[in-house]
C-alpha cells in the first residue's frame, strides 16, 4: 500500500467506515502557485470531498488546501474545484459506474509520489446502517482478540 518514495499528505479516514470500497485509482491532481507549498506543509483535508465528471474532465470537489501565508496575493480559494488527470478511457469506464450503478468517486488519500501530486480515488457505495454496525463490532473483537492475545504473551492467562 505504501510505496517508498510516497509521501502521505493526509487520509480521509471516515471514508472506509461510511463507504464499502469496490475499487481504488491513481490520478494525478493540478495544481496552482502556493498550493504545492501548503500541501508540503500538510495544510490539507479530504472530509467530505468528492469527485465527479464534467464536460468529460474529473474534477475533485471540497477539498481543502489551506493557504500559503507567505503568498498572500496569490493564495486562491481553499476548497476550489481541482482537475483529475486521468486517461479517457478511465474517466469513460468511472462515470458509467457512477451513473449506472450507483457509485461515488471518493478520495482515500492525498500524497506526493516522486515530488507529484497524486489522489487516490474510491470508487465506492455507501454503507447502510446495519453495514456501520457491522464494521464496529468486527474492529471491536478484533481489538478484544488482541488483548486477549497480549495477556497470554505476558503469561497472565486469560480465561
Amino acid at each position: 500500500m505504501s510505496e517508498p518514495n510516497r509521501k502521505v499528505i493526509c487520509t480521509n479516514r471516515k471514508a472506509r467506515f461510511q463507504y464499502q470500497i469496490e475499487e481504488t485509482i491513481e490520478a494525478g491532481l493540478v495544481l496552482r502557485g502556493p498550493e504545492v507549498k501548503s500541501l508540503r506543509a500538510g495544510k490539507a483535508h479530504l472530509t467530505d470531498s468528492y469527485a465527479r465528471v464534467r464536460n468529460g474532465e474529473m474534477f475533485l470537489f471540497k477539498a481543502y488546501i489551506g493557504p500559503y501565508e507567505q503568498a498572500s496575493r496569490e493564495n486562491l480559494d481553499s476548497e476550489r474545484e481541482r482537475k483529475l488527470l486521468l486517461h479517457r478511457r478511465e474517466i469513460d469506464r468511472l462515470s458509467g459506474k457512477v451513473r449506472e450503478r450507483g457509485f461515488t468517486l471518493i478520495p482515500l488519500q492525498l500524497y506526493f509520489l516522486e515530488g507529484r501530486a497524486k489522489v487516490e480515488l474510491a470508487l465506492a457505495r455507501g454503507k447502510r446502517a446495519y453495514d456501520k454496525r457491522q464494521t464496529i463490532a468486527d474492529r471491536e473483537s478484533k481489538v478484544r482478540l488482541r488483548r486477549m492475545l497480549k495477556r497470554r504473551a505476558r503469561g497472565t492467562g486469560a480465561t
